[in-house]
């Protein structure tokens, strides 16, 4: 996992704002991350939630009672999950275009991506890298159910559609944004992690989330993108530490105490090339958002960095090899806040440019 890309304290965001304008979202992206740009959520429209956006194209969908959820016993289910897998292998193999298929995304589900692309388009300078984010498989398959009320992820073949929905996507994310010539960077959004290893998924093995996010990072990579996962609270972090993942982005602000503990892990990772992106401003509890500011959690990031370090890792690497971003999305916050968190990241990230790497900011 030597991919050479070294950010250097560079800020990027997790991917929702509190507002109801694509374009202002991008304004306010361009304003305060335009080294790592990345596309905006609108939490506010229903059809942009961590489900719904990237729901279309998978088979079975159905609607009733105020639910969304999948049909497995409608007698068209099968024939619609053979269409599925034909399309699927098309598009993989090179048969088949992949844009107007199931696996694109489109300006009525996602219209902030194609905001993004607009912002790209009209940018003088070449950004240092591009983000996408897409829901990770593990959430996407558990937050899904059928008629019954199981989650999808308990279908052995529903399971394997919804892995390869989220890998399809993720791959033509990558697919539009490799376009610039910069590195991609695709996130998969995985709260559902934070649930592992717990009564509600005691069924689920190690082995099972090794391979759906093998699948799902292996697409990334065979497009040339890297491919990070964010967890915005406590999971096993072996997991993912151990995986081909390049990115582990963790809520650095309320668990660290936590994540520290996987300290021959962490070691390796970075050792081996992994980017660690630090959410080290708080979004989840507004009273932490007031009463924080960018030189109290530079101070804390500081602190963590030791600790990391103390592992036997050269600070200097550990730096070389992060990001700074928000523990999560603000999209929820009062949009005041949502701008404090955002303007913070931007300013920890400076103060880590200037003391590490002598730059200068007007």
């Amino acid at each position: 996992m030597a991919t050479g890309f070294r950010p250097k304290g560079l800020q990027t965001w997790v991917g929702s704002l509190p507002i109801d304008d694509h374009a202002e979202a991008v304004r306010w992206m361009a304003a305060h991350t335009p080294e790592i740009p990345v596309w905006i959520q609108l939490p506010v429209y229903p059809a942009e939630g961590m489900i719904a956006q990237f729901l279309p194209g998978m088979p079975g969908v159905a609607h009733q009672g105020g639910r969304t959820f999948i049909r497995t016993d409608d007698e068209s289910f099968h024939d619609a999950v053979l269409l599925f897998y034909e399309e699927y292998l098309a598009v993989v193999d090179g048969k088949s275009p992949p844009a107007g298929s199931r696996f694109a995304l489109t300006a009525d589900i996602a219209p902030g991506f194609f905001e993004f692309i607009k912002y790209l388009e009209g940018r003088d300078t070449r950004p240092f890298a591009v983000k996408g984010q897409i829901t990770g498989p593990f959430t996407f398959a558990t937050s899904i159910k059928d008629q019954d009320g199981r989650a999808i992820f308990y279908h052995p073949e529903l399971r394997d559609v919804s892995v390869k929905i989220i890998a399809a996507k993720a791959r033509w994310q990558v697919g539009q944004l490799k376009k610039y010539g910069v590195p991609v960077l695709v996130f998969l959004d995985e709260p559902g992690l934070a649930g592992f290893g717990t009564s509600s998924f005691i069924s689920v093995t190690k082995e099972d989330i090794e391979e759906i996010l093998g699948e799902t990072v292996a697409a990334i990579h065979e497009q040339g993108g890297l491919a990070g996962v964010h967890v915005c609270a406590n999971t096993d972090w072996s997991l993912i530490l151990g995986s081909s993942i390049d990115v582990v982005s963790f809520d650095a602000y309320s668990f660290f105490d936590k994540f520290i503990l996987y300290d021959k892990q962490i070691k390796n990772f970075i050792e081996r090339g992994g980017i660690l992106a630090w959410g080290i401003v708080p979004t989840g509890d507004i009273g932490r958002v007031d009463q924080e500011s960018a030189d109290s959690l530079y101070q804390r990031w500081i602190n963590q960095l030791d600790q990391v370090a103390a592992l036997g890792v050269d600070p200097g690497q550990i730096v070389s090899q992060s990001l700074i971003t928000p523990s999560c999305g603000v999209g929820s916050l009062p949009v005041g806040h949502a701008i404090k968190v955002i303007q913070m990241t931007q300013e920890i990230s400076r103060k880590i440019r200037r003391n590490f790497y002598k730059e200068e900011y007007v």
